[in-house]
């Protein structure tokens, strides 16, 4: 087995709200926030960051929030983020944002673009009625056009992301002319996990045979490198390829004050040790494929994904209690 180091840590906050309900949630939003209060979370917050940094100087740490960028004090907050090293300072993901106007958006837009934010994310789930029925909010997609215009206005470069199955593949070719069209600077298709509320699309998850809906370019949007079919997979002798973790250490209202009166290093140990003890859970991928696996399967997977995929069933087939290092609403980790 390949040695696991810790390569970067992740302190998160999800204090914030989305005004979406999107049936694809990683975090399995459900209208509570979960994380600590603001102001308590980034003092923690910079403490661990300095323990960490002059302990661990090798690894990487940032601080981010969530469930949404819709902070009350946005300006405040990307200041926050700047100080504390956060790559959120200059990227930032602009999905569930609350309802505004054309004009409304446009001063948004300027906000960001002064506090030195250098470009924007999006995704869209499909054509506009398709896409506010996965999103969960009427008019979502017109305010996602209408801040993808107003980040033009202020030349803020931005891109989109759309999450393809089965559902939306036939209007995606319509899709990207539009999203190209409003200029987007790069536009991705890419096919959605089964983690958090993810595991709700497992039944339209896209087949080798359902991509030949798309023409030549959207086609190319796809990264097949990365996604590929199960039996693609399987032929692979050695698909599981990861010697790193990301380690996530989530404030919460819950953990708030037990964490204030630990180290950092104790918090990360203890992690640390919860990532160990689930991967030591399960077999190794080559014997999850051998029992879960079908060597003809034609649906398409990131291996990440995949192998999520194959633990998933084994935990359930053996009623295994371990806690769940994947679940991102909570500290843990991702290898990678």
């Amino acid at each position: 087995m390949r040695s696991i180091q810790t390569a970067s840590i992740l302190i998160q906050n999800l204090s914030v709200p989305c005004f979406n309900h999107c049936r694809y949630c990683l975090l399995s939003w459900d209208g509570k926030e979960v994380g600590a209060p603001w102001e308590r979370g980034v003092a923690l917050a910079e403490r661990y960051i300095t323990e960490l940094t002059e302990a661990r100087p090798q690894v990487s740490v940032s601080f981010a929030f969530g469930y949404s960028m819709e902070h009350p004090a946005l300006p405040e907050a990307l200041r926050t983020l700047r100080r504390l090293g956060s790559p959120t300072a200059d990227f930032l993901q602009c999905d569930g944002m609350a309802m505004r106007d054309a004009a409304e958006c446009g001063e948004l837009m300027w906000m960001l673009k002064a506090a030195g934010i250098k470009r924007l994310n999006f995704t869209v789930y499909g054509l506009s009625a398709y896409h506010d029925r996965f999103a969960g909010r009427r008019g979502d997609f017109d305010l996602l056009f209408r801040m993808m215009c107003a980040a033009d206005a202020a030349r803020i470069p931005f891109s989109t992301g759309i999450p393809i199955t089965k559902e939306n593949i036939k209007d995606a070719d319509e899709l990207i002319h539009s999203l190209k069209e409003i200029g987007n600077e790069k536009v991705s298709l890419f096919i959605p996990h089964e983690e958090g509320r993810g595991k709700a699309l497992a039944s339209v998850r896209l087949e080798q045979q359902d991509l030949s809906a798309l023409s030549p370019e959207a086609l190319s949007l796809l990264n097949r490198t990365l996604y590929r079919t199960e039996s693609e997979w399987l032929s692979d002798p050695d698909p599981v390829q990861v010697t790193r973790r990301l380690i996530l250490i989530s404030l919460r209202a819950d953990n708030i004050e037990q964490y204030e009166k630990r180290s950092a290093l104790s918090v990360l140990a203890e992690i640390e040790a919860l990532d160990e003890a689930y991967y030591a859970a399960f077999p190794a991928f080559h014997e999850l494929a051998g029992i879960y696996g079908d060597p003809k399967g034609d649906r398409l997977y990131r291996i990440r994904d995949l192998y999520h995929h194959y633990r998933s069933l084994y935990a359930a087939d053996h009623h295994l209690e371990v806690y769940d290092v994947t679940d991102e609403r909570y500290s843990g980790s991702r290898r990678y």
